[in-house]
Parts: C-alpha cells; structure tokens; sequence
C-alpha cells in the first residue's frame, strides 16, 4: 500500500504507524513512500536542512525491512525528469545504496510529454493540462516558461553512477499508465543493476487495459503502484468517464490475480482519495480498503468480465 504524507507534510502523517499496521495486520509486503526532493534538502524552511525529514525516511525503511517487506522509495513529482531530481537521487541512492528492502521509483507521474523526451530529455514547454492543475501549488503554476528535461534515462544513470544497484521503478505516460512505448522500443538501457520494473498507475477512468498494460506486463516486471477506487468519483474530469467501484473494484484485484500482477494501492491514509482507510483506527473503506484488505488475505476474486 501508499502510505501517503511526507509528499506534503514535513513531519509526516502516522507514517511509521501504518507501516507497522499495514504490513503486520494487513498482510502488506510492500510499503510505497512518496517523498518531495525539496523537504529532503530542508527547503521548505526546515531549521535542520532536512535531517529530520530524512530520519523519518530511514525509520520507515528500518520498519518495513525488519518485517521482511520491500519499500518503494517514491519522488512524488509530476510531468518530466528535471535536474533537481538528479540531484535528489545522487543523494538518496548513494544514502540506500543496495539496500536490499529499497526500490528507487524515479518520479511519480509523467505526462504531456514524447516517449522521446520522456527516455532521453528535451524541451519541456509550460503548458500544464487540467488534471496536473488539480495537483500543483500556486508556486508551481507560477513558474518560468519551461525546462530542459534530462530524460529517464539520465535518472536512471544517475542511480547507478552512485554505485547503487537497488531495482529501480520507472512509470510510464499519462500519469504513469501508458506502457505502449515501452513494448515499442522507448524501454531504458540496464547494465549494471539489478533491473528496471515498469510502473503502472491506473484507476476507474483508464482504459485500453491490454494496450496499455497487459501487453508490457507480459514481457517486463511491472508494479501497479497506484490503483484504488472511491465511491465519489474524482471532480476533475466528467462521472461519466469513471466506473462506478462497484464494478471497478472486483474487476481490478481480479485482473491482478489472474495476471499476477504486483501492486501497491492508493492510498492507506484517510483523506488521501481514493482512500482506503475510513478513519485513523484503521478502518476499512468498503469500496476499496476492505477489498484489498481481503485479497491481501488470500481472498480469491474471479478475472474481470471484461477487459476496460
């Protein structure tokens, strides 16, 4: 699961809390941590510099490595690789260097972007779409005109110039659910890690399941890491584009099942949407929580009726 906060705050949210609770109650083995590049580096008007920020990362990966689980270490950005992200992984993958509980997700969630830029980097102009809107602060929106990109690639050189051979995630477009490129030639050169796996991000408004997803996690290692339903549908978009979870829900875990596919879902946080926890005793949401809460032990759902 997505134990979500230190993306927005600098203390966090009951991090360490839910990782105890969701690997050792829920059946969890795999912890995704979103982080922010400016809280680790203290810029955010943290006294320290950061080191604060940094020693909640490290408990976390303490917590979920001591119970046998794996922690996705997640920079939670949007849109294109830039060179402060290179600089953040310089940081944070010589600090976890082969650590064999640590997995480096590159950036969050790329898009408006070519597979060309997004491998090998280019111009990024300003233009921000509707949904990214939703997700940016008004600093954010106010800055310059663009960027210069340095690709995925570079990103993931830059992790292994550190010596650090840790398996690394890397999404695709459209916010991380497009995996086309990949089956299509635009996959990242690996030489001297341990091996890339792609990541998936998908919700009740995606389509195209086999294009975008089936198709790539038939030939390379791919990690659903974020899907989850909410019984209010998302506001950013029109209702009519979004399944009802009703149907979505035991439609997604199936597919999971059936195509064995590994995932980590959104979001063990109660106001993190799609949620699902109800509360901070950890309770279930019934359209999502508790499905996955059930498939995490054991409960079989049958394949999807179809294909979205």
């Amino acid at each position: 699961m997505n134990v979500a906060s230190l993306e927005w705050s600098e203390r966090g949210e009951q991090v360490h809390k839910s990782i105890v609770v969701g690997i050792d109650e829920w059946k969890g083995n795999v912890i995704r941590l979103p982080v922010k590049h400016d809280y680790w580096f203290g810029r955010k008007g943290q006294s320290d510099g950061g080191a604060a920020y940094r020693a909640i990362v490290d408990q976390a990966i303490t917590l979920t490595a001591n119970r046998g689980a794996y922690l996705v270490l997640d920079l939670h950005t949007y849109r294109a690789p830039k060179d402060e992200y290179l600089e953040f992984w310089t940081d944070a993958a010589t600090r976890y260097k082969n650590h064999p509980a640590v997995i480096f997700d590159l950036m969050n969630e790329p898009h408006g972007i070519t597979w060309e830029v997004w491998r090998d980097g280019g111009w990024v102009g300003e233009k921000t779409d509707r949904d990214e809107a939703a997700f940016l602060t008004a600093e954010e929106k106010a800055k310059g005109q663009g960027f210069q990109s340095p690709g995925m690639q570079k990103m993931l050189d830059t992790v292994r110039a550190t010596g650090a051979k840790n398996m690394v995630l890397v999404g695709g477009l459209d916010y991380a659910y497009r995996l086309d490129g990949i089956v299509n030639g635009f996959g990242l050169k690996e030489s001297t890690g341990n091996g890339i796996i792609y990541a998936c991000h998908i919700y009740p408004w995606k389509s195209q399941w086999q294009k975008m997803l089936l198709d790539a996690a038939a030939i390379h290692p791919i990690l659903l890491g974020e899907v989850g339903a909410d019984a209010n549908k998302m506001t950013f978009m029109p209702a009519s584009q979004q399944e009802d979870w009703e149907t979505w829900t035991p439609a997604i875990l199936g597919l999971i099942q059936q195509h064995k596919l590994n995932y980590t879902a959104w979001c063990f946080h109660p106001k993190a949407s799609p949620r699902m926890l109800l509360d901070w005793n950890y309770t279930p949401t019934p359209f999502w929580g508790q499905q996955v809460k059930d498939a995490l032990s054991g409960k079989q759902f049958p394949p999807p009726d179809r294909l979205r």
